[in-house]
């Protein structure tokens, strides 16, 4: 409930939400970044495969850097399926740009499967210095929430309907 205070985004403070797969990381991703609107901040929401397919035809057609300006000034931007897939290196680039540019001015919800102590080696594929300085950028002044349990998308028994009389 702390975190529906938006205290977090006012102080420029990630918050990084891991847990399997079904357990609600987006449901509650979607609704703290609803709180943090509702008490006066700007909020975008984006799957990271998404932003990374942007950038670089962003990058093609010479909008990139107005697009990253634009990204930078969102007061929390919720990235979500974060390392769903490990990062080429160029996506690896990219992501260290949006994620310095709002480091300690801005707030990052990073959604992910993996755990954060599984987010090395998966941006290590491109460079272990990368990789180092995005996670500098993200870890430090951030709050975590860790979910557990199974999936909430399973099939639920459906309900008897009452017999017609």
């Amino acid at each position: 409930m702390s975190l529906a205070q938006a205290n977090w985004v006012a102080a420029h403070h990630n918050l990084l939400i891991t847990g399997p797969t079904g357990a609600g990381k987006s449901f509650i991703g979607c609704a703290l970044a609803h709180a943090t609107v509702r008490r006066g901040h700007t909020a975008l929401y984006m799957r990271t495969p998404r932003l990374l397919t942007d950038l670089a035809l962003s990058r093609g057609d010479g909008r990139y850097v107005r697009r990253l300006a634009h990204l930078a000034k969102v007061g929390v931007l919720v990235l979500d399926d974060f390392l769903l897939t490990s990062p080429s290196m160029i996506e690896a680039k990219d992501l260290l740009e949006v994620i310095d540019d709002r480091s300690q001015v801005r707030s990052t919800l990073v959604i992910s499967q993996l755990p954060v102590e599984a987010w090395h080696p998966a941006l290590t594929a491109g460079d272990p210095t990368l990789a180092d300085a995005i996670l500098d950028r993200l870890v430090h002044d951030a709050h975590r929430l860790a979910l557990k349990g199974s999936s909430m998308r399973r099939r639920q028994p459906p309900l008897e309907e009452p017999p017609v009389e």
